[in-house]
């Protein structure tokens, strides 16, 4: 728990051999890539990562190898829950820590479906936490199967358990960050915004970093948001990152 969870986080890309299997070398380029534009942590395992695409065994092979290769410079963090039934989505989820990350990212939509509501959400999410402890654990509003943003009053009570520590929202809008922000104020859960539209507003509004798609282009350019929020060039970038996002 004494890592720092701030700054940018890229959404990792993977990379492959032409075969479809993994290009292990190609991969710690990446990472390396990632750091030497100041990324504080980094988000393995990822929508971005073709998550959905791997296997079990690839999605363990890839976490062990960028934690390898960051070896204690940065937190990494990976998603571990695929739509299986929860014991075994919370086994999987153990033998991800075992892969050495600083915390297993859990996806709410695949933990209830669309039509269901928060209430039907909760005690789904106490079960993984229960059948999880201790392990460090993270958040990601992923977009796919199905876009499930988390009400901040759900965050709240999540950041209170103390077993979470990083959240990806995917919201887009300040309007939403702003009370999320509020709700895991002095918890250890740290959120990142996943849009580079508002980035600059949600840092401004005290989100710990940033987790954008672009960051596996420019991972500099939104460091330097992250370390200079408050610097009267700021403005003038996010008008550019908005722009470079399309």
């Amino acid at each position: 728990m004494t890592q720092s969870f701030s700054g940018l986080w890229p959404v990792m890309l993977t990379a492959f051999e032409e075969d479809g299997s993994l290009d292990l070398p190609g991969v710690d380029a990446l990472v390396d890539f990632y750091l030497e534009g100041g990324s504080g942590g980094l988000f393995a395992v990822c929508q971005s990562s073709e998550m959905y695409e791997l296997n079990d065994d690839e999605r363990l092979t890839l976490a062990a190898r960028v934690v390898a290769r960051v070896a204690g410079a940065v937190p990494v963090v990976a998603t571990a829950t695929f739509g299986n039934a929860l014991d075994g989505q919370a086994a999987f989820v153990r033998r991800m820590a075992d892969a050495g990350v600083s915390a297993v990212v859990l996806l709410p939509n695949q933990l209830c479906a669309a039509e269901e509501d928060e209430a039907t959400l909760w005690p789904r999410l106490e079960h993984m936490i229960e059948a999880t402890d201790p392990v460090p654990l993270g958040l990601y509003e992923c977009p796919l199967p199905y876009h499930r943003v988390l009400s901040p009053q759900l965050v709240s009570r999540l950041a209170n358990t103390g077993r979470f520590r990083y959240i990806k929202d995917t919201s887009r809008d300040p309007a939403c960050i702003g009370p999320k922000v509020e709700a895991v104020r002095g918890s250890g859960l740290a959120l990142f915004n996943a849009a580079p539209a508002s980035a600059l507003a949600s840092l401004r509004l005290g989100a710990a970093g940033l987790s954008p798609v672009a960051a596996n282009l420019y991972p500099d350019l939104f460091c330097w948001l992250c370390d200079n929020k408050d610097d009267p060039r700021a403005e003038w970038l996010q008008a550019r990152l908005s722009m470079f996002e399309a």
